[in-house]
Order: C-alpha cells, then sequence, then structure tokens
C-alpha cells in the first residue's frame, strides 16, 4: 500500500502555519548581534518556529474564514509537496550557509574562527523542542473544543465559542504567569537568596575603618550580602595606590548598604548617608554615587579607576535593592531599582547641597547595565543630570533609559544611533573606543556625561520594539563590530537579540556587553583630578587590564 505522505502531513499540520514556522526557523540562522553555540541555536529555532507556526495558522484560519473556496484535493497535495520540498531545501541550505555565517560574526571580535557548529544536532534540537510545543498547543486547542461543544448544549454557538475562548485564554495566561513565571521568580529567589549570604573566595572582612563592614561600621559585615562583602573587602590598598602614583595615598572610603540592612530604599538611603558621615566622604575631593545591578554587583574597574585617579582620597556610596540575577531582576525589579536609586541620590544630595559650595565634594555618578538605570530614573533629562551633579559616567545603559532614550532619538542629523552626536556633544558623548570621547571636535565643558555602549552590546539594543520595528542600528552605516548580513526579521530578531544577551559576556572586550579598561577612559573624561594627564590614563589602563 502506498502511503501519501504530503497527505499525513497535512492532517496533523497547517499549510500556513507548516510554511511560515521554516521561514522563523531559518531566520534564526541568520547572524545576530553575537556569535551563538549551537545548542542556544536549536532552541532559538523552536521558540521562533513555534512563533511562526502560530502566526502563519492564525493568517491561515482568517482566511479559510474570509474565503469559503477549496482548492481541489489534486492541488492541494501538489501545493503540499511543493511545499514540504521546498521547506526541506530552505532548511538544508540555510543550516548549511549558517556555519558561514557564525565564523564571519567571530573573526569580526577577534575570536577562534575554528567552532562545533553540529546542523544535524541544531536540527535535531530544534525539531524536539518545536513538536513539544506543538504538542502542547493542540492539547489546550482539544480542551477548548470540548468545552466549546459542551458550551453548545445550553447557549447559543457563538456564546459558547466566545465564552470557551474566554475561559481557555484566562486559564492559560494563569498557567503562564501566576505558576510558570512565578514559580520561576520564586525559584529563582530562593536560590538567589542562598548565594547572597555567602561570600567569594578570596573575599574577607576589612580591617579598614574607611569601608562599610569595617571597624567601626554603621553596616554590619553580614548585613552586606555576597556582592556588598566583595565591593568592600577589595577595596584599594594604600600601598597599592601608592606603588601606582609615587606619593603617600589615602585609605579609599567605599559606603555599602545591604538589601538586609535597612526596611526600605529610603531607610537604606539615610543608612548609607551617616555611614558616609562617619567616614569623613563629605570632605574628600570626590564623591561618587555607583549604581548596582540586580544581584548588588559593582563593576570592579568603576571603583578601582577612581581610586587610583584620587590616590585614595576619594568616597563612593551604592545600595543593593535585589539579590536576583540582573537578566530578572530587569523584569520584575526595574520599579524598586529606580526607587532606591532615587532614594539613595536624594538623600547623598540633600546632605551635599547643605556644605558650603566651596567646600563640596564633586558628585559624580556612574553605573553598569540595570545600574545605569537605576540612577538615571532620579533626573527628568540630561540637563536636570548636569545641574544637580559634576558628571555621569554610564556604561552599557539598557534601551529603557530615559534619558539616554531621549539623547538618542533627539541625536543631531546625520550622526548614527551607534554613536550617537547630541547637541554637538557639548555635554554629553558616546563612545566604543577611546577615540570616540574627542569626537566631534569642539568645546567640551564640564560638568561631562560619557555613555560607554558598544555597537554589538544587545543590552544596549534589546527592545520589545524589535518584534515589529527595524531598528535605527540596521540603518544605513552600521557600527563597527555589527555584522553586514545580520538583517531585521519581525518577531524573530527579538528573540535573536534576547538570546545574544545570555552570551553578552562571552566575546572579547570591546564587544558585546564587556567594556574593560574603556572605562578608565571614560573616568579620564569625566572625573579627572588636577595634573592627571594622558600618560596616566594610559598607565591605568594597562594596570586594569
Amino acid at each position: 500500500m502506498i502511503v501519501d505522505r504530503s497527505r499525513v502531513v497535512r492532517r496533523r499540520l497547517g499549510f500556513g502555519g507548516t510554511l511560515l514556522a521554516t521561514l522563523f526557523a531559518c531566520a534564526s540562522l541568520t547572524p545576530s548581534l553575537l556569535p551563538r553555540p549551537w545548542l542556544y541555536q536549536g532552541v532559538m529555532g523552536a521558540v521562533t518556529g513555534i512563533l511562526g507556526y502560530a502566526v502563519g495558522a492564525a493568517l491561515g484560519a482568517m482566511g479559510r474564514a474570509a474565503i469559503s473556496y477549496r482548492l481541489p484535493e489534486r492541488a492541494r497535495r501538489i501545493a503540499w509537496r511543493i511545499l514540504l520540498g521546498g521547506c526541506a531545501a530552505l532548511a538544508a541550505v540555510t543550516l548549511w550557509y549558517s556555519y558561514d555565517w557564525q565564523r564571519d560574526l567571530r573573526a569580526l571580535m577577534g575570536m577562534d574562527t575554528r567552532i562545533t557548529w553540529f546542523p544535524p544536532v541544531i536540527l535535531a534540537v530544534a525539531a524536539a523542542l518545536f513538536t513539544a510545543a506543538l504538542l502542547l498547543a493542540r492539547l489546550v486547542r482539544l480542551a477548548g473544543r470540548r468545552l466549546n461543544t459542551w458550551l453548545d448544549r445550553f447557549v447559543p454557538a457563538y456564546v459558547g465559542h466566545a465564552v470557551g475562548a474566554f475561559v481557555v485564554g484566562g486559564l492559560v495566561a494563569v498557567f503562564a504567569n501566576d505558576v510558570l513565571f512565578n514559580g520561576f521568580v520564586a525559584g529563582m529567589s530562593d536560590v538567589s537568596s542562598v548565594t547572597n549570604e555567602g561570600t567569594h573566595p578570596g573575599v574577607r572582612r576589612p580591617a579598614s575603618a574607611y569601608v562599610s563592614g569595617g571597624p567601626g561600621s554603621l553596616v554590619g559585615w553580614e548585613s552586606l550580602g555576597r556582592e556588598g562583602r566583595r565591593f568592600t573587602g577589595t577595596a584599594a590598598t594604600p600601598a597599592r595606590l601608592a606603588a601606582f602614583s609615587g606619593r603617600p595615598a589615602a585609605e579609599p572610603i567605599r559606603v555599602y548598604v545591604g538589601l538586609d540592612a535597612a526596611s526600605s530604599p529610603r531607610d537604606q538611603a539615610a543608612l548609607a548617608v551617616r555611614e558616609l558621615e562617619r567616614t569623613g566622604a563629605f570632605g574628600r575631593p570626590v564623591l561618587a554615587v555607583l549604581g548596582t545591578t540586580g544581584t548588588g554587583w559593582v563593576d570592579r574597574r568603576i571603583a578601582d579607576t577612581l581610586e587610583y585617579m584620587y590616590n585614595g582620597r576619594s568616597a563612593m556610596v551604592a545600595l543593593q535593592y535585589s539579590y536576583l540575577p540582573s537578566w530578572v531582576s530587569f523584569m520584575v525589579d526595574r520599579d524598586k531599582a529606580a526607587a532606591t536609586g532615587r532614594a539613595l541620590f536624594d538623600a547623598v544630595h540633600d546632605r551635599w547641597s547643605r556644605l558650603p559650595a566651596g567646600a563640596r565634594p564633586r558628585l559624580m555618578l556612574s553605573g553598569e547595565s540595570l545600574g545605569s538605570y537605576e540612577l538615571e530614573e532620579s533626573f527628568r533629562d540630561l540637563d536636570d543630570l548636569a545641574a544637580r551633579t559634576d558628571g555621569a559616567l554610564f556604561v552599557g545603559p539598557p534601551n529603557t533609559n530615559r534619558v539616554w532614550h531621549r539623547l538618542v532619538t533627539g541625536r543631531d542629523p546625520g550622526s548614527p544611533v551607534w554613536r550617537p552626536v547630541y547637541r554637538a556633544g557639548r555635554t554629553a558623548r558616546f563612545a566604543q573606543h577611546p577615540d570616540d570621547l574627542g569626537r566631534p571636535p569642539g568645546p567640551w565643558p564640564h560638568p561631562r556625561v560619557v555613555y560607554l555602549q558598544n555597537a554589538s552590546d544587545p543590552v544596549v539594543w534589546w527592545s520589545p520594539r524589535l518584534i515589529y520595528r527595524r531598528p535605527a542600528w540596521l540603518e544605513g552605516q552600521r557600527g563597527p563590530d555589527v555584522n553586514p548580513q545580520m538583517n531585521w526579521f519581525p518577531l524573530v530578531t527579538f528573540w535573536q537579540v534576547l538570546v545574544d544577551m545570555t552570551a553578552s559576556l562571552d566575546v572579547p572586550l570591546g564587544h558585546g556587553h564587556r567594556y574593560g579598561a574603556n572605562i578608565v577612559d571614560g573616568w579620564a573624561a569625566v572625573a579627572a583630578p588636577p595634573g592627571w594627564s594622558a600618560l596616566d590614563t594610559d598607565r591605568l589602563r594597562a594596570l586594569l587590564s
């Protein structure tokens, strides 16, 4: 007995769904911002494929409802054979080219191009996950049809179908949000809370009275959290600072208040100000308010650079608002991050503004990733930021940063979104390389604001708008490390860049979300002390690289 395989397939799959699933999955194989391992590619292919199937199935259903004509059986059979053959050929060709696309992207970033790339395994992973997701969707649809059949016994069909769709949709939403998502966040919270209680290897309670958790501190060592203990326990020593500067150095001040030290952001901020007063921070030449990421992490180079530049005569303060990983905090703790940043800055600024104008330290801001968002939320716009601070350095700002977004969208005509020029660069400048800070030529008075952003950083460019709109960073001239073969596809590019975020630290310095010693140049542009030279910047870059 001869089996018509196309007939078997079309009984189980929709024409439009199969077509769009294949197109979406193949689009996911095209290059994005960063190289990705084969396993990530398999998962991405499944996710984008099921999205494509859903879109295609919905369009097909609308088409059948609008057009009552049905093709003859023979024509449908031929159409399916053409579709299946075309989809198989397209998948094979795209898988074949995907190897070269990944190698080209790695070469662009100076990475080893000898990679492990298993097209058959990628296909198997994608197909297995796609099948599982499709079966789950079919079970939900079957349940909905059974409910509609039961309701039709009591109410008119159109009412029963509407009620059935509402009930099934509501149950799916409740399950996805209250069971899956909330359960996932609760699980991450449990794991992260245990991690927060630990201490990084090699980190010990400080002997300096000038850092939180040390002798005489108002903040207990145990309450600092894992990242707070690393921040205060790794402050540069006067001996190390003196070895760099060639002069006697002071004890640097690092103040940190963990999540467990107070009951609210306002109480944390009040405790931080008292700790700043205890250590004499308001008498130092520079005082930096630092933003933290989800776990409470502060980039070591942000803190170390300022201490070396000022030979220890610096002070800095930070608060912890969460112990969840940054990407989870980005989804669930952004409001808390903003509230914490506002509470800290307002408390510090209030105390700072009560000092005589000539006796105030330079008030600086700095934060990386979600830490930049935390601090930016304290200001209406760039003018407000410049009016109330003496400068800021923001590293890898997320696309949700409001001040950053206004600068990028309001950039001067002719400047690209990945290296925008705003108001001729008189206050804020954007850089991927140190030389970028000198552009455009012209006056750059203080206070200055610097944004370090790599053209290939998915943290900077990921946005829900990628679902339906081609981004400006793929228009016209592209950034120096953005693959010229990258294209935008509805829905697909959104997931590609989202997956890129998980690999944003697995690339060389100067690409992705890795900024390295460029932070030194950023601080030198914003907050250099008197007498600091370009040679000093180069020496410090070499030391901290």
